[in-house]
């Protein structure tokens, strides 16, 4: 049996799109091999969302070439999209792919084994106007499945590659979207990730239909215990998608709403389509839908020409919102974009003592979030072994409300919702104890939930 090992880097959608592709070679008779192995076939699943993102696809690009030199070497993703000619000038690159046509790759390594002549499989991202479909009936990783609803991006703001990576806002069908999730709930998934390149925007190129109404849709599928929702923009969370989730029994405690900046004259610099007002009054009533909703977000520190002033607005506005937790980035050009081109690009002395400062705040704020549930009971989804603790016979797994806790249990419990009760709230852990798993048939619901806090 041939075999293929794959590497993925940046972000959830990549790793989806892996699982894709190994289905596809699964399909075509392939065994899978680890990526550290010598394989016949290596797929290499790339990112450039930064300039350092194409430096590390690289440098896995050589590592797979290394290993095996008679291999087949093929290139997808991202930096495969975004500079073809660059990657297959790297000496025993085969085949590249880019973020479409992922479905022609065994034909291409079919071609490739005839002809021994590299491939350029990519062709014009801006011009497709059609979902990809993709199944991943289930995952390697057996707790969480991502689900893929929407691909590409119209936002074009000033800092970010990716429309050019991954074209334009394409929505999948709604019926591919629910026939995907009856199969990962028959596969035994308890919770499903909602994923995209901007999630939020599904249904805007549709006639008919939203992102409210697929949530409603996903509400009826069987067996299914929670939605989450990858990433949301402010400017999508529309008073519909705010009544939905209020009458939803299935969507998680849990938003990641991606701020960058919390100063106005930074997001206009952005072009980011909110205001941190409006952002605020969004948030406000998510949170009056979902009591205790814990909220994540992105920011970028060191935007050019960010002042001392609008850096201070930023962490202002952070203490106000009062996040879980936050995912901070110092800003970094990327090539071809507006912001990689305008005057007063910040130090990176300056942009490292914000950067500090901001995760400073964030474990604060993730402690200060963590600490209201101290002695409370939450629902978690096992995942793993401790690793820190190998020996002993803690796991680790993620509450609705996105608090990482570790607990006593056992491996017949991975991928089950359990009863866990907070002994002793923190950050990046929550420690907590036992109490029972949930039987199928007696999921509370949020209107018991409500009552009782």
């Amino acid at each position: 049996m041939p075999t293929v090992a794959f590497h993925t880097l940046g972000c959830k959608v990549n790793h989806y799109e892996t699982e894709a592709i190994w289905q596809l070679f699964q399909h075509g008779g392939y065994e899978k091999a680890e990526f550290e192995q010598a394989a016949d076939v290596y797929v290499i699943n790339t990112c450039t969302v930064t300039n350092t993102g194409d430096k590390k696809s690289r440098q896995v690009i050589r590592r797979a070439i290394r290993r095996n030199p008679e291999a087949v070497v093929c290139v997808t993703g991202c930096y495969a999209q975004t500079s073809p000619a660059e990657i297959m000038a790297i000496p025993g690159v085969d085949i590249v792919v880019g973020t479409q046509d992922r479905h022609k790759l065994l034909g291409y390594i079919e071609q490739y084994q005839k002809e021994r002549e590299p491939i350029n499989g990519v062709g014009n991202i801006m011009k497709a106007r059609v979902y990809e479909e993709l199944d991943v009936p289930e995952f390697t990783d057996r707790t969480r499945a991502s689900l893929k609803i929407q691909e590409g991006c119209n936002n074009f703001c000033t800092f970010c590659i990716i429309p050019w990576a991954r074209g334009l806002m394409r929505s999948r069908k709604p019926e591919d979207v629910i026939s995907q999730a009856k199969q990962l709930v028959e596969a035994g998934y308890k919770e499903i990730v909602l994923t995209g390149i901007h999630t939020g925007g599904y249904g805007e190129d549709m006639k008919d239909y939203s992102l409210a109404r697929l949530l409603q849709d996903l509400e009826q599928v069987d067996g299914l215990k929670r939605i989450r929702i990858s990433s949301i923009e402010a400017s999508q969370i529309t008073d519909e998608v705010i009544r939905v989730i209020d009458e939803s029994e299935k969507v998680v405690r849990h938003l990641h709403v991606p701020l960058q900046s919390g100063s106005n004259s930074v997001l206009k610099r952005m072009r980011r389509k909110y205001t941190t007002e409006f952002y605020f009054d969004r948030v406000e009533k998510l949170k009056k839908a979902l009591p205790g909703l814990a909220v994540t977000s992105d920011v970028i520190v060191g935007f050019p020409g960010e002042t001392a002033e609008e850096f201070q607005e930023t962490y202002d506005f952070i203490r106000k919102i009062g996040y879980s937790e936050l995912h901070v980035f110092p800003y970094s050009k990327r090539t071809g974009t507006p912001a990689a081109r305008m005057e007063d690009q910040v130090e990176d002395e300056v942009k490292n003592e914000r950067v500090h400062k901001l995760i400073q705040l964030s474990e604060q704020l993730a402690k200060e979030y963590a600490s209201k549930y101290e002695g409370e009971v939450l629902e978690v989804i096992p995942e793993e072994k401790d690793k820190e603790n190998p020996d002993s016979n803690y796991y680790i797994g993620y509450s609705d409300n996105y608090l990482k806790v570790k607990f006593p249990a056992d491996e017949s419990m991975v991928g089950k919702i359990v009863k866990v009760k907070i002994e002793q709230a923190g950050y990046p852990y929550n420690v907590g104890s036992f109490v029972r798993v949930l039987d199928d048939t007696l999921v509370a619901t949020k209107e018991t939930e409500k009552s009782a806090v």
